[in-house]
């Protein structure tokens, strides 16, 4: 697995030094638009539509927009004084229930690894969280930003899960058409409640699979088997630029201009004798 952050654990005056590890990974297909005429892929560029043209990166700068059309520029500098302090720790600053957390909390997965073999610390907490069966609410910052996250045991590892702040959760109460509570009729919710028990399984996560996935898989292996393909036209080689074969080409046409008018004025004064 690549390692994407370094740092430690701290809790109390315990610190134990960490590698995070993505736990999850995206597996939908990913598609490239391609230009129907002559199959290359198309680039997405940045484009100005007020200036009609293509921008680079070193003329854009961020902006928040406060009103429709109306926006508050930020410079690097100010982004700079407000960034949080990357000091590469998880601080947990809590310990609770996991049951306490709801699941619409919890965002990005990460497991955290020991930066050595044979880490006493690494093992000490997680046996301190199995035992005690709570998860640790911390703190940590990741390419300059601070998040939420819930320190917990999954199998051997520990893992890290990213978790929403409660303003980032949108209150249920906004949508619209929610049924008020009301008393039900007494045999179908005997009935529903039945058939909820009938259906009810241990979770087991290896039976559920992305059937469209595997589905399009297919589809793409067929069609290359059938050779159903389409090949990108070769891009024209660019020229490159000699510097010597570039000076020498200025220096002619510079030379050529200036023969160019010394003939010229040369011809005129004999015009004009």
């Amino acid at each position: 697995m690549h390692t994407i952050w370094k740092g430690s654990i701290s809790f109390g005056l315990v610190n134990i030094p960490v590698k995070m590890y993505a736990a999850t990974e995206d597996k939908d297909i990913r598609f490239r638009y391609l230009h129907k005429e002559c199959q290359t892929p198309v680039k997405m560029v940045r484009t100005c539509p007020h200036c009609k043209r293509e921008v680079s990166w070193d003329e854009v700068v961020k902006g928040v927009e406060y009103s429709k059309g109306k926006y508050v520029i930020l410079e690097d500098d100010d982004l700079k004084a407000l960034a949080p302090d990357a000091n590469r720790a998880i601080e947990i600053i809590d310990f609770v229930e996991l049951k306490e957390i709801d699941p619409i909390y919890f965002a990005k997965s990460y497991y955290l690894g020991a930066q050595d073999e044979n880490n006493r610390a690494y093992a000490l907490l997680r046996q301190a969280l199995k035992e005690s069966g709570k998860i640790g609410v911390a703190k940590v910052t990741i390419r300059s930003k601070q998040s939420m996250a819930v320190i917990r045991v999954y199998g051997e590892s520990l893992v890290m899960e990213t978790i929403f702040y409660p303003d980032e959760v949108r209150d249920y109460k906004q949508i619209p058409y929610i049924p008020a509570e009301s008393e039900l009729p007494e045999k179908e919710l005997k009935m529903a409640v039945q058939l909820i028990e009938q259906l009810s399984t241990p979770f087991d996560p290896e039976k559920y699979k992305d059937d469209y996935r595997t589905a399009l898989e297919e589809m793409i292996e067929k069609k290359i088997g059938e050779e159903d393909t389409v090949e990108a036209p070769a891009g024209r080689p660019e020229k490159v630029v000699d510097l010597m074969e570039a000076l020498q080409a200025s220096l002619a046409a510079a030379s050529g201009k200036g023969k160019g008018k010394r003939k010229g004025t040369r011809a005129k004064k004999k015009a004009t004798s």
